[in-house]
């Protein structure tokens, strides 16, 4: 889970500092996995070294949309729902992000990597220290 603190102005001209939440749970993210022919971060793979922009910003869409939600107060429950969703991509804080991944890859890739859970983070982390160290990085 990732907390992003936007800065943005609304539709009122007033400038507003607002926190959102961002999450995809492991259910989520295998179901991105084994729905994406070939899996989903072989396709990222594929993306990024074709270079391929309009692919790489509905990608950045995707996450934002399917990541974005609301903590319940007694912070059980992360919630989503289509209307949670679009209320929040209909402010410009939906933009400004959208925007900053689009203009620094690293802030992408530090808010994809934040979504996933730690645990999976974790082990994603020493599969790629691993793959280092014995000289199976793919991503050199």
């Amino acid at each position: 889970m990732i907390k992003k603190t936007i800065t943005y102005t609304d539709y009122n001209g007033v400038s507003r500092t607002e926190d959102f939440w961002f999450n995809l749970s492991t259910a989520e993210l295998m179901k991105m996995e084994l729905g994406t022919r070939g899996g989903f971060s072989e396709m990222m793979t594929r993306i990024v070294q074709a270079n391929d922009v309009p692919t790489m910003m509905k990608v950045f869409d995707d996450f934002i949309r399917k990541s974005y939600g609301q903590k319940s107060p007694d912070g059980k429950r992360f919630i989503k729902s289509e209307a949670i969703t679009e209320e929040f991509c209909q402010t410009e804080a939906y933009s400004n992000l959208f925007m900053e991944f689009i203009t620094d890859t690293d802030k992408a890739i530090e808010f994809m990597n934040g979504i996933v859970p730690t645990e999976i983070s974790k082990k994603a982390n020493l599969v790629n220290q691993k793959s280092l160290m014995d000289g199976t990085n793919t991503n050199n």
